[in-house]
């Protein structure tokens, strides 16, 4: 079964938006575990306007499943994962002031850093994921990096399957049997949903892990966090 890592992002910006503790973003860190995620994602960014840096510290001995902390391998960054030491780190090429993650990285032009960086990561034990497009070009790229795995980002999937396009996840297909044959691990995430989640993951062979935040979240308001989580484990069976 394909795992679900929740993100708590949106978890934490409701928090800072009052400046206290409520929402507690461990106590939700520690229940979503409980309603059965199989990890917990966080993206800390420069500016804390979400997770903050001392979170990624809080979170280490109340996330018993995988924890998967995503971001920009600035020098600032590199320090908090190597303290920390998750399961995973995922490296995604935001800019500073970015909103939301828009690409993934160029591989080719990017690949003797990346290098660099992902060999100082697995040299403390810490498994690697890359936030890539679909062109293959760069999948095979990624594959000599050095990293563990790649994060498909799924944003162009999504927009199109909501047309009715159903076609539009021909691409990542393809892309997941290129890193399978080149021994690379397939995550996938970003603006995933319970009204996608079933057939993106029907139609992506090797899906080892997926990491889903700002739909979750929204739908939760509707239907409770304890059962959407369990909706989504049931689309990944």
């Amino acid at each position: 079964m394909t795992k679900l890592s929740v993100n708590i992002n949106k978890i934490a910006t409701l928090r800072n938006s009052r400046g206290g503790n409520v929402p507690n973003l461990l106590k939700v860190a520690e229940d979503i575990q409980e309603f059965g995620a199989e990890g917990i994602t966080i993206h800390p960014r420069p500016d804390e306007r979400h997770i903050r840096y001392q979170d990624a510290y809080d979170l280490k001995p109340i996330v018993t499943t995988e924890y998967n902390i995503e971001g920009n391998p600035i020098p600032k960054f590199m320090e908090l994962v190597l303290a920390v030491k998750p399961t995973q780190v995922t490296l995604v090429p935001d800019s500073i002031d970015q909103i939301t993650s828009n690409a993934g990285w160029d591989t080719i032009t990017h690949q003797s850093y990346l290098q660099e960086v992902i060999a100082e990561f697995k040299s403390s034990g810490i498994r690697t994921s890359i936030f890539i497009d679909t062109d293959l070009k760069l999948i095979e790229a990624a594959a000599k990096t050095g990293a563990d795995r790649i994060e498909l980002y799924t944003e162009q999937f999504a927009s199109e399957y909501e047309k009715g396009n159903t076609d539009a996840v021909q691409p990542y297909a393809k892309a997941a049997v290129l890193a399978h044959e080149l021994g690379l691990g397939i995550n996938a995430g970003h603006d995933l949903s319970l009204e996608n989640i079933q057939f993106f993951k029907q139609n992506i062979p090797n899906l080892a892990e997926v990491s889903i935040g700002h739909a979750l979240i929204s739908e939760s308001l509707y239907l409770g966090l304890q059962n959407v989580v369990n909706m989504y484990l049931h689309r990944l069976q």
